[in-house]
């Protein structure tokens, strides 16, 4: 037998007797990212919030106005036990349904339930859409609606008849922006969607993740405009209506620039900004972001989104504690870990609920602590 193949029958020897001690090794790490979910081993004080220190307005929730009265009870019933005092369904639609919807829920909860309207881009080639519409909002105000919600679908997938993209800041939108100062309710607008993903989806994405498990959230430049361009058209759509107070949904997609976003309240006094979907952002960056909500104090609201009960934890324990390094609710979102803000009480109040009620119309007062 030659050295070369005893030594080959020595090597094999070791192979096999190492093989059991290997193999379950090799086997663990045969696994997804998406299966990958450490258990931490950091031992740090916590301190979890179930319920918000203060009464609180989410200004940011999709529900069915119509739903029933059994589901109203309940949903009422989980919103004592968070402290949540008012939800804004921003699903109103409009015209009988937007009507019946508030008779609905506010004949049960008077105060509890606040419906804001939406608007039907379906005409917008009607060369007086805008006065329409305009006439169609001041109605629906007056069948109890207290604010205007526009989705994401102007400025991206909103087209005329032949095929082209309506920007935010047509001109022909402006009667419902000018109805909305006169009225004195609030625009409550979400415009665009977040920055990755218009973004390639390869190994830099953060989002890649939630990219992966829906395709079809990826904002490909081949089908659709860049997100500055996007976000642009926003911006310029509040410069020229300065006497509209206009809420900017998931802080803008700025909440990984608060920077900027902050020169943006600063040349728009008639902007403000809600917190719904981008907690993610704020509980990493916990010391600029304190110091960010408290220079912005007068300007954020609290919202949600997804309505979901056990994931307000999260939001509480984000800005009410200054818990260390702690799970978000939701991996595609966040892969890292929360800390606290430890808000200061006033700026907790104002964001739960005094700046809501400073710009959203027949809200009782008296409902919240001074």
């Amino acid at each position: 037998m030659t050295r070369n193949n005893q030594l080959l029958l020595t090597l094999a020897g070791i192979v096999g007797t190492l093989l059991p001690f290997i193999l379950p090794s090799a086997q663990a790490q045969e696994m997804s990212f998406e299966e990958y979910e450490p258990k931490s081993t950091l031992v740090v004080p916590e301190h979890p919030v179930t319920k918000a220190k203060y009464p609180f307005i989410d200004i940011h929730s999709h529900q069915n106005s119509n739903m029933s009265k059994a589901a109203m009870d309940k949903m009422v019933k989980e919103m004592d036990a968070l402290n949540m005092r008012t939800m804004i369904n921003l699903s109103g639609g409009s015209g009988s349904e937007l009507k019946s919807g508030v008779a609905n829920l506010k004949g049960s909860y008077p105060n509890r339930f606040v419906v804001f309207a939406n608007v039907d881009f379906d005409k917008i080639d009607d060369p007086d859409f805008g006065r329409k519409a305009a006439a169609q909002l001041e109605q629906d105000v007056k069948n109890g609606a207290q604010g205007l919600k526009i989705f994401k679908n102007l400025g991206m997938t909103v087209k005329d008849k032949n095929g082209k993209r309506i920007p935010t800041d047509d001109p022909r939108l402006n009667p419902i922006w000018q109805k909305c100062a006169e009225l004195k309710i609030p625009v409550l607008i979400h415009t665009g969607e977040p920055r990755s993903f218009f973004d390639p989806i390869d190994k830099n994405n953060e989002r890649w993740l939630e990219l992966k498990q829906f395709p079809n959230r990826a904002r490909p430049s081949s089908e659709y405009p860049s997100w500055e361009k996007v976000m642009q058209e926003q911006h310029n759509m509040f410069a020229n209506n300065p006497k509209t107070i206009f809420i900017n949904a998931h802080l803008g997609w700025l909440g990984g620039d608060l920077a900027r976003l902050g020169k943006l309240m600063d040349k728009l006094p008639n902007m403000y900004t809600e917190i719904g979907a981008v907690l993610a952002e704020i509980g990493r960056q916990p010391r600029f972001a304190r110091e960010w909500f408290i220079k912005y104090q007068d300007r954020v609201l609290f919202g949600k989104d997804i309505y979901a009960p056990t994931e307000y934890y999260t939001y509480f324990r984000v800005l009410e504690t200054d818990d260390e390094y702690f799970d978000y609710y939701r991996k595609r979102h966040a892969f890292w870990k929360m800390y606290g803000l430890n808000l200061p009480d006033e700026v907790l109040k104002k964001l739960y609920y005094k700046n809501a009620l400073k710009i959203i119309p027949r809200l009782d007062a008296s409902d919240f602590p001074k």
